[in-house]
């Protein structure tokens, strides 16, 4: 029986139904919305950090990336904030969860900071552009194709998982001609990730009305900024130009 009859009348209210896609599409819209915008807020943050520190703190940035506890130090708190936010998605408050990904921006624009010291600044801003224009691309496409992206997201993860070990292997090995295939293919995942990310934010949305919507859209801005950041690095490889 569809959720839209109403039983006693023997009357069919087809409106109704167009009423209840239409919250529905209300919804998802309004979460989506929540993402983009965390996740540009986090770019900001990330951005502010990067550029103030590489121009009024440069000690700060050459000390992080001069020091390895330091930065290492940095990596794991970023990946427990990854994984704090991810794993307890259901139990966090979302004021709660929306501070730590704002707290994660921060400690990304730190160890960051030090390719504003690497790269000309028209270089990197060449390469945000091309960024943003790939990134949104794909994101619309990810947003409205009706192509389950289920199958290609499980490949990508798992040439993902191959692309972290060809890294480890090259930072032993070193050799350039790796190097560019690891840029290469580091582009393509994270090209693929963004559409694939973007329907699973989606579908989620979809499926989780209410309070939770709030920490959905938290987590979606989560992923799809770290789609972007590592877009970014990636093409940076290519398009970016030393001081």
């Amino acid at each position: 029986m569809n959720n839209y009859y109403q039983p006693g009348n023997g009357t069919q209210h087809y409106w109704q139904q167009p009423q209840q896609e239409m919250s529905l599409d209300a919804r998802v819209s309004q979460v989506m919305k929540n993402v983009y915008v965390k996740m540009f807020l986090a770019l900001l943050v990330t951005a502010a950090v990067s550029v103030g520190v590489a121009l009024f703190k440069t000690d700060l940035a050459l000390y992080i990336h001069g020091n390895r506890m330091v930065y290492w130090g940095l990596a794991i708190l970023e990946l427990v904030l990854v994984l704090v936010i991810s794993a307890r998605l259901n139990k966090l408050a979302p004021a709660m969860a929306t501070g730590l990904f704002y707290l994660f921006a921060v400690v990304n624009g730190l160890t960051l900071s030090i390719l504003c010291l690497a790269f000309s600044f028209a270089s990197l801003f060449k390469t945000f552009l091309i960024c943003a224009g790939t990134f949104g691309a794909m994101s619309v496409y990810g947003y409205f194709t009706t192509r389950d992206l289920t199958k290609i997201g499980s490949f990508l993860y798992m040439a993902l998982f191959g692309l972290l070990i060809m890294i480890v292997v090259n930072i032993f090995w070193a050799n350039s001609t790796l190097d560019w295939i690891i840029s290469g293919a580091g582009v393509l995942i994270f090209i693929g990730l963004t559409a694939w990310d973007t329907q699973k934010i989606k579908q989620l949305a979809a499926a989780n009305p209410g309070i939770a919507s709030q920490n959905i859209a938290t987590w979606g801005a989560l992923s799809l900024y770290l789609d972007f950041i590592n877009l970014f690095i990636y093409l940076l490889r290519f398009f970016g130009r030393s001081r």
